[in-house]
C-alpha cells in the first residue's frame, strides 16, 4: 500500500529560485551562493553536471549549511539519494526520474520538497501533480546557454496550463532581468535563474533586482482592484 507524504510544501515555492552553475571550486560556489542568499533569493537548487560523486557530496553539504544559515530551502538536482543522505530540503527530478520514483517508496518516507521538470508537456505535469509533487517546472521560455536545445514554452501556454495545474509552476530557461516580468505576469509562482544571477557583475544587486520584479508585478495586480 502506497503511503502518503506528510504534507505539501507548495507554499514555500515562490519568488526567485536560484540554480547554481557547474563550478568545480567549492569556495567560489559558496561565495557566489552567499551573494544570492544575501540578495533575497527564496530557494536555491544545487546543480553540478561536471563534479565527481565526492565533490558533489562535499559541495552539497557545504551549500546546505550555508542555506540553512539564511533559512532558505536547498534543493538537490537529479540526485534523490544524495538529497536524502545529506538531509537536503528537497529534490528536483526530470521526466525520466518520475517513473523511477514511483517504483521507490523511499521517496514517500522522507518529507521533502519534490519538483519535476515537465518541459512543455501538460500530461507530464498532471501526472506529477497526481504524484503529489510540490511544483512543476516548465521551459525553456527563452534561449538558454545551459540547455540551448531545450523545447520552448510561451507565457500564453502557461496561462492555459494553469487552468488544470493547481500546484506552483516554476519557469526556467533563459530568464533574465530584461524578460522576467512577462513570465511572472503569466502566473508562474517562481522563476528559476542561473546564468543571469551567477555571472552578473554584481550578483547581490542582480538578485535584488530580480526579486523586486515579483513585488512590482503583485503591486500592479493589486491596484486593479482598488
Amino acid at each position: 500500500m502506497t503511503r502518503k507524504r506528510q504534507r505539501s510544501h507548495s507554499s514555500v515555492i515562490n519568488g526567485l529560485y536560484a540554480i547554481t552553475p557547474s563550478l568545480m571550486q567549492t569556495g567560489e560556489l559558496l561565495d557566489k551562493a552567499q551573494r544570492v542568499l544575501q540578495g533575497g533569493v527564496k530557494l536555491l537548487q544545487y546543480r553540478n553536471k561536471s563534479a565527481s560523486c565526492d565533490l558533489l557530496r562535499e559541495q552539497a553539504q557545504a551549500l546546505l549549511s550555508l542555506c540553512r544559515s539564511y533559512h532558505v530551502p536547498m534543493i538537490v538536482n537529479d540526485d534523490l539519494d544524495l538529497a536524502i543522505e545529506i538531509d537536503a530540503d528537497g529534490v528536483h527530478l526530470g521526466q525520466d526520474d518520475l517513473a523511477r520514483c514511483e517504483a521507490k517508496e523511499q521517496l514517500l518516507e522522507y518529507d521533502k520538497i519534490l519538483g519535476i521538470s515537465c518541459y512543455n508537456r501538460l500530461d507530464l505535469a498532471l501526472r506529477a501533480q497526481q504524484f503529489c509533487a510540490d511544483y512543476v517546472a516548465f521551459g525553456a521560455f527563452f534561449s538558454s546557454t545551459t540547455k540551448p536545445d531545450a523545447v520552448r514554452v510561451t507565457v500564453d501556454w502557461v496561462r492555459q496550463a494553469k487552468k488544470q495545474i493547481v500546484i506552483p509552476i516554476v519557469s526556467i530557461g533563459g530568464i533574465r532581468l530584461t524578460n522576467a516580468a512577462s513570465v511572472i505576469q503569466s502566473g508562474c509562482a517562481a522563476i528559476a535563474v542561473s546564468d543571469d544571477l551567477f555571472n552578473a557583475h554584481d550578483i547581490q544587486l542582480r538578485t535584488q533586482q530580480l526579486a523586486q520584479l515579483f513585488k512590482d508585478v503583485y503591486q500592479r495586480d493589486e491596484t486593479k482592484f482598488l
